[in-house]
């Protein structure tokens, strides 16, 4: 019986000890240097900037140009490169592959 008392009076003990050890006064001292503060930078914000949007496209017409001169030019330009295509193959095969 003794024994369980005084081992119950030695835990409250060692549980009253363990609280009161954590109680504890700070005591800080501070000594500022005139213009030599640092203070770090405020955040900055930015707005987004603002959407951009492409001017519709636009139909071009040249004044005296009609549909049938562009026609025209364009298959011109086309023949002129078929035929330029055939010439170029046809040396190819002629030359032995240009002879290298």
């Amino acid at each position: 019986m003794k024994r369980t008392i005084f081992g119950v009076v030695l835990g409250a003990a060692a549980l009253a000890a363990s609280t009161a050890a954590f109680a504890h006064v700070d005591v800080a001292l501070g000594v500022e240097v005139p213009g030599m503060t640092y203070a770090p930078a405020q955040p900055v914000y930015v707005a987004p900037p603002p959407a951009a949007y492409a001017p519709a496209p636009v139909a071009l017409a040249w004044r005296g140009d009609d549909w049938r001169a562009r026609e025209w030019r364009e298959r011109e330009w086309r023949e002129h490169e078929r035929r330029e295509h055939q010439w170029r193959e046809r040396a190819w095969r002629d030359h032995d592959h240009w002879g290298y």
